[in-house]
């Protein structure tokens, strides 16, 4: 799935051509997502010019003068620009076709993303609601991650993984962030005192900023507006290599289940 490195490299990846375009029609072929495209969008959407690109979590927000399409990449979308009379292929589900002549394409295997729209202010929309603080923003630090687990008994790393307490930290960044900061995954999250707090936010903002810089991941499906694959998975310290030495130590790289998800860590580095 795509996490929140993936989907800064989108934005990044579609904002240049986006800001300041027209939208000169949108064609829907398969409006079945996870949650329904609306069947009105081409009508509210067209003749709309794009004023601004963000991101909130992993929502991509495509700001209008009227409102802000709402994009979500679930586990197998992209966006990618074509050029606009570029045949579809089968998984091309929506077209954003823009007066400069390209089309903004929506691509997923899975159906389980979301091209959704919001009057008004976007962050009032029930997905967006309720999210935590940006990992990167002044909002999110040591202690303001000791404070949201004062009364977490379950596993940090799931706690770490709460869109509530902290927004975009999937499985693959929380892993390598616990392994910077020497946590282990399963330590009780009200467990951490303020000294592993302030270095867990440290290695999420770290982990987060140097996967954006390498264009994120792209362990199936993942590629940027240009087709391009993201290559942080060469960084990794422990997502997905049990059994491999530690690049620290050289002791195995283990791993658990926990709350569904496959956690990864090294016993020697992350000690109980």
């Amino acid at each position: 799935m795509p996490e929140l490195p993936e989907v800064e490299t989108t934005r990044r990846g579609v904002e240049a051509l986006l800001t300041g375009a027209t939208v000169r029609d949108v064609v829907v072929r398969n409006g079945a997502l996870r949650w329904p495209v609306p069947p009105d969008l081409p009508a509210i959407l067209t003749g709309q010019r794009i004023e601004r690109v963000a991101r909130r979590a992993k929502y991509l927000l495509v700001e209008c003068a009227q409102g802000t399409l709402i994009i979500h990449l679930g586990m197998s979308g992209s966006l990618r620009f074509v050029d606009t009379g570029t045949p579809p292929e089968k998984h091309d589900h929506v077209d954003i076709v823009l007066g400069s002549g390209h089309t903004l394409r929506y691509r997923d295997p899975r159906r389980f993303g979301a091209v959704l729209w919001q009057y008004g202010d976007a962050r009032s929309h029930p997905l967006l609601a309720r999210l935590g603080p940006e990992p990167l923003s002044d909002a999110f630090d040591g202690d303001v991650l000791h404070r949201a687990t004062r009364k977490r008994s379950g596993a940090i790393k799931v706690a770490l993984m709460d869109n509530a307490l902290v927004v975009g930290v999937g499985n693959i960044y929380a892993n390598e962030a616990l392994f910077i900061a020497g946590v282990h995954p399963a330590r009780a999250a009200c467990g951490l005192d303020r000294d592993a707090c302030h270095r867990l936010a440290d290695a999420v903002r770290d982990v987060l900023t140097r996967a954006i810089a390498a264009g994120g991941s792209t362990l199936r499906d993942f590629v940027d507006a240009v087709g391009k694959p993201g290559y942080f998975q060469q960084q990794y310290f422990v997502y997905g290599r049990t059994d491999l030495p530690c690049l620290r130590c050289g002791t195995p790289i283990r791993a658990l289940r926990l709350a569904q998800r496959t956690a990864f860590f090294c016993p020697h580095c992350q000690p109980c």
